[in-house]
């Protein structure tokens, strides 16, 4: 692994963090907060691929693990993996590698192809891993965690629109495009 990769993974696990530094929207009706890490995870798959995207996730889940409070509302520790969020948490080095590898996939990438991917497979992965596990640490039938996380997806779908945008932008911008070209290459190469 290259030092400019190992540096991008490491400042998107660091956008994560920050991302973190925003109050979650507590509910009354669900342990599980409105938080803009979800954004971070998006972001993550879409402009650092699979590979990389993967990685930085999975480095923020192990400082959360090793006790810094990076989620939203300043927690961290073992005990965020035994909470009713713990599979949205899971879900996430999954979902930014997915995002990566299909986006890998177009030859040539249209922000309604980034749009697409972040809708069908990176908000409903987190969901389809997330809400199953919510239910049986919540102890309650799927159906009922299905409907208590229906209140997430009006902000899921602007975070979806607002990475997509981003994304589109980043891959486009000549400076970052460059820095990243190899690591874009390395993805494809190694996803297959």
């Amino acid at each position: 692994m290259k030092i400019k990769e190992i540096t991008f993974v490491a400042v998107f696990a660091a956008v994560m963090g920050a991302l973190g530094v925003v109050p979650p929207i507590m509910l009354s009706f669900t342990p599980v907060p409105i938080t803009l890490q979800t954004l971070g995870v998006l972001l993550a798959g879409g402009v650092l691929g699979a590979r990389l995207g993967a990685m930085s996730q999975t480095i923020f889940l192990l400082l959360l693990a090793a006790g810094m409070p990076l989620l939203s509302g300043g927690r961290g520790g073992l005990s965020v993996f035994v909470g009713p969020s713990v599979g949205y948490i899971i879900s996430w080095p999954i979902t930014a590698f997915c995002i990566g590898y299909l986006l890998s996939r177009f030859q040539t990438l249209k922000i309604q192809h980034i749009l697409f991917i972040n809708l069908t497979v990176g908000i409903l992965l987190i969901y389809l891993i997330g809400i199953p596990i919510q239910a049986f640490m919540m102890g309650i039938p799927l159906l009922k965690a299905v409907q208590l996380s229906l209140i997430y997806i009006p902000g899921d779908v602007l975070k979806a629109i607002l990475a997509s945008i981003l994304v589109y932008r980043l891959r486009k911008h000549p400076v970052f495009s460059r820095a990243l070209a190899t690591s874009y290459s390395n993805n494809l190469s190694k996803n297959i």
